[in-house]
């Protein structure tokens, strides 16, 4: 079984930064796409970041220029480092990974088959 658990949500005042870490645990292997995802209150679970097991990276429009996603693979661990942070960014993190390198319809959340439990990010203004 796969297992991920995420870790480094807060509270943070506005312009503040936060780094969210999700640690795999399981049949994970490097070569498996990894990704973010955020749900606030009364909306949809939406996608924020995506890294392949090349470390080519995506990011919805939103939070590109202030997020970064990482990998480090021999710790079985991605990360989302979140800068410049907007009350518009409170929300549940979950981070999840599917086992395909090229995961066409990354930016839905149907497409992937593993998931944490996610970990509360609150911006105050």
């Amino acid at each position: 079984q796969v297992q991920l658990v995420e870790s480094g949500g807060g509270l943070v005042q506005a312009g503040g930064s936060l780094r969210l870490s999700c640690v795999a645990s399981g049949r994970i292997f490097s070569t498996w796409t990894m990704g973010w995802f955020r749900q606030a209150p009364g909306k949809e679970r939406e996608f924020v970041a995506r890294i392949s097991w090349n470390g080519n990276t995506y990011y919805t429009d939103s939070v590109n220029g202030r997020f970064t996603i990482s990998r480090d693979n021999a710790k079985n661990t991605v990360y989302l480092q979140m800068n410049s942070l907007e009350p518009e960014d409170t929300a549940v993190y979950f981070c999840a990974a599917d086992p395909a390198r090229y995961l066409a319809a990354y930016r839905n959340s149907d497409a992937w088959d593993y998931w944490g439990q996610g970990t509360q990010v609150t911006v105050s203004s």
